[in-house]
């Protein structure tokens, strides 16, 4: 049945406001070569979303041509205010931007392990206030939050655990509280980090692939053709609980200790590094484990300077040989244990990529990454290529904020197809987040 004229235009719309997004501001001839629609439709497309208010004239194309120069559209940018959080279990992190995601403001405030759950969240939701206040923004329209731990796939609200301080779950009831007319929606950190991996960072090229994240604890993401995958349960990627070689026993239901976790979280790491030798140090809120990965990379790289001929004397090279060595054995130590985790994952999904994310996984950046295909390739017959994440800490910020935008998007750009979820209301997460086709 072909689409009713009311429809069709909605359809239209909405591709022409994808286009302007992603393409910026355009000319109507360039959105009519790049939509295939006649030019009285795309006049009058153009009248109807300048008559919205969603879209307004923002130069000149400047080409040489006769006559005058071509009028540029691009979407209103203040037209609606977003901030994105990270909210880590020391602190939570914070940006505010408009509608096609230019940063206004920025800002973060460290929680401590003692602080109490009033006194946290109200920290958190002061930060949030405060950096809106500094953008000049007098109301947000939608704010995404990244948070460690399950998101119930049917409220879209974190899940309870034992694992995560109280005042993760109070902050988003207390978020929509203090703003009542926001749209607020909560997604686990990992997924952010892939999505916003796939769009701006290291997996652009890629339609299929796992981001492993190594930080604090171990989490993982999933996407496959495309599509975040979650589960029945919100739990994909939980590969903290995967079964593995070489723990002391199994991960239960209510704790992942003896499941990969106990080989690749912080602590387990923190043990590792100090069996070999190596001193760890904590530096502010990274995971202790992050800084000992770096160091040892360092000094890997070091060894193996002196080994082609950098010493300056045979002492120096000794020395630095006896540190290196140990840094060596570490990392091939560390390395034997993510393959472990890595090689379960891609005898499962052959996803074909592995982005290395998460504080530690960025500490140890092209060097851990090429240890572990290393050890991949020898376990699985399925080529997998080892990346490191490309935004680093970053990363889930920059996903909250593509999540909101889009969001906020949705609604904003559907005029003629109702309104999204009412003010206040923390919807769910879709089932399938479709992302952009992979850029070849």
């Amino acid at each position: 049945m072909p689409a009713s004229p009311s429809t069709a235009r909605a359809i239209n719309d909405r591709l022409a406001l994808r286009l302007l997004q992603q393409e910026g501001p355009l000319t109507a001839g360039q959105l009519k070569q790049l939509t295939g629609l006649s030019r009285p439709s795309v006049a009058d497309l153009v009248e109807r979303l300048s008559a919205a208010g969603l879209i307004d004239v923002v130069g000149e194309s400047g080409e040489q041509r006769r006559g005058p120069n071509a009028k540029l559209y691009g979407i209103v940018a203040d037209q609606a205010h977003l901030a994105a959080l990270d909210v880590r279990t020391e602190g939570v992190s914070v940006v505010v931007s408009d509608l096609l995601g230019g940063v206004l403001a920025e800002a973060s405030v460290p929680i401590g392990g003692d602080t109490g759950t009033g006194p946290a969240v109200e920290q958190a939701v002061a930060l949030v206030e405060r950096a809106a206040k500094e953008a000049g923004v007098p109301e947000l329209h939608t704010v995404g939050i990244g948070a460690p731990g399950l998101i119930d796939p049917a409220t879209g609200e974190l899940r309870d655990s034992g694992g995560l301080p109280a005042w993760h779950r109070r902050l988003v009831l207390a978020l929509q509280e203090r703003l009542p007319e926001t749209r607020v929606h909560v997604e686990n950190e990992t997924n952010l980090a892939a999505l916003a991996e796939q769009r701006d960072g290291v997996a652009r090229d890629r339609d299929t692939f796992v981001l492993l994240w190594l930080g604090h604890g171990t989490g993982a993401a999933v996407v496959l053709e495309g599509t975040l995958r979650r589960g029945a349960s919100g739990g994909t990627g939980e590969i903290g609980f995967l079964p593995v070689p070489g723990t002391a026993g199994l991960p239960s239901a209510v704790d992942c200790e003896g499941g990969f976790h106990s080989l690749a979280g912080s602590a387990a790491i923190v043990a590792l590094a100090e069996r070999h030798g190596l001193t760890v140090e904590a530096r502010g809120y990274e995971p202790p484990a992050a800084s000992v990965v770096r160091e040892a990379v360092a000094s890997a790289a070091a060894g193996a300077a002196t080994a082609a001929g950098a010493a300056t004397t045979a002492v120096t090279g000794a020395a630095t040989g006896v540190v290196a060595g140990a840094a060596t054995d570490f990392l091939d130590a560390l390395a034997d244990r993510l393959a472990m985790g890595v090689a379960a994952v891609v005898a499962i999904l052959d996803p074909g990529c592995l982005v290395l994310a998460g504080e530690v996984g960025q500490a140890g950046g092209a060097d851990l990454a090429a240890r572990v295909e290393r050890r991949v390739r020898r376990m699985s017959p399925l080529p997998t290529e080892v990346r490191v994440s490309a935004l680093g800490g970053g990363a889930v910020l920059r996903g909250a904020l593509l999540t909101a935008r889009e969001r906020a998007q949705d609604e904003l750009f559907a005029p003629l197809q109702g309104r999204g979820a009412p003010p206040g209301h923390a919807a769910p997460p879709r089932g399938r987040d479709q992302l952009p086709p992979a850029r070849r």
